[in-house]
């Protein structure tokens, strides 16, 4: 997968071995399912960033770990005559994953990558609005872990 990973503010940093691990998991989730060729970005924030994002585009005033932007569901003009497509964006929260890490008791790296893998799911249209989407996704994500190598 084409994948661009950013950093908002630019002064936040991770760990060169886990910036290498979040274009990896990019990368297997790519060829499971076909996007092996698709554009993604990938921005990592902070709390403040993140709220910013939930309030302005859902209505939610509080910070998260995880917003997806997927392209497909965006009023953007379809590109044509291109041998790729645009996922679209997953920004994660350093911050609160970090809590969430401590929280679920397994590490930091786990999380991002947990945070990294959903937001692609929902690029590529899951959902867990309810029961059923939700075990599906979670099926997913198990399998995903699963293939790269990274458990609870």
């Amino acid at each position: 997968m084409n994948t661009t990973v950013s950093f908002e503010p630019e002064t936040l940093t991770i760990d060169d071995s886990l910036f290498e691990e979040i274009f990896r998991a990019a990368d297997v989730v790519g060829n499971l399912y076909g996007v092996e060729n698709a554009e993604l970005s990938i921005t990592l924030t902070d709390d403040e960033h993140i709220h910013a994002l939930n309030k302005k585009f859902r209505g939610v005033d509080r910070a998260t770990d995880v917003l997806s932007f997927a392209f497909r569901e965006s009023d953007e003009p379809e590109i044509i005559g291109t041998d790729f497509e645009i996922l679209g964006d997953v920004i994660i929260s350093l911050e609160r994953a970090r809590v969430q890490a401590e929280d679920f008791g397994h590490s930091f790296r786990r999380e991002i990558i947990f945070l990294e893998v959903h937001g692609l799911l929902h690029l590529l249209g899951y959902d867990h609005v309810d029961d059923d989407q939700r075990q599906e996704m979670e099926s997913e994500q198990r399998f995903i872990m699963d293939k790269l190598g990274i458990g609870r």
